[in-house]
């Protein structure tokens, strides 16, 4: 007798903290919780997390990121901190350093979400990428932006698209596991023809 399928496909998920002071023990990270929490709500799929915590140096962010892919075999892989203009904030630089193509749509998006709050924005250098059939994400770094960003800003005028009702479908399309989101935290979007029946 075969085991019936589950409900929903599980998913790997890394989350990477760039931070020299909280690596160090400076004070408690606060990004890989904010992740897990709002990523937590918005997913109905049964994820396996792999974490790491670790300082901005830019060979280091970029192992972490081909250990996570290649090694850990993690579907998404959302980073928080290291992307503004500072000397040691070199998140974006290790990401495409190990990147097969780029997304820029989502750190348009999210520049465009964070530009409603603050003209600073402009100054954030977040970028996506595609490793394998992995797409990997530069997030903000503190937790009311990462919210922010993946969830958007639906009641504003005009609403703001999150960036993550369009991650779902890319990993679809890159031959990832079909990820399902409670649409109160966040509606997914996929065309029709992608859509797959509930189980």
């Amino acid at each position: 007798m075969t085991e019936p399928r589950p409900a929903h496909d599980p998913v790997r998920i890394g989350l990477v903290s760039v931070s020299d002071r909280a690596s160090s023990g400076v004070y408690q990270d606060q990004g890989i919780p904010a992740l897990q929490d709002w990523l937590s709500r918005a997913l109905k799929n049964p994820v396996t997390w792999v974490t790491r915590l670790i300082p901005d140096e830019q060979t280091g962010i970029s192992a972490a990121l081909v250990e996570l892919v290649d090694t850990e075999r993690c579907d998404l892989v959302l980073t928080t901190g290291g992307t503004g203009p500072a000397p040691r904030d070199v998140t974006p630089e290790a990401t495409l350093a190990v990147a097969d193509r780029e997304m820029p749509g989502f750190g348009e998006q999210m520049r465009q979400i964070s530009l409603r709050f603050v003209p600073t924005a402009i100054l954030s250098r977040q970028v996506a990428v595609i490793r394998g059939q992995a797409l990997v994400i530069n997030l903000p770094g503190q937790p009311k932006s990462i919210a922010e960003t993946l969830q958007g800003l639906p009641d504003t005028t005009p609403p703001a698209h999150g960036i993550f009702a369009a991650v779902p479908y890319c990993i679809d399309l890159i031959g990832g596991p079909y990820l399902e989101t409670h649409d109160e935290v966040c509606k997914a979007f996929r065309p029709k023809s992608a859509q797959r029946p509930a189980r």
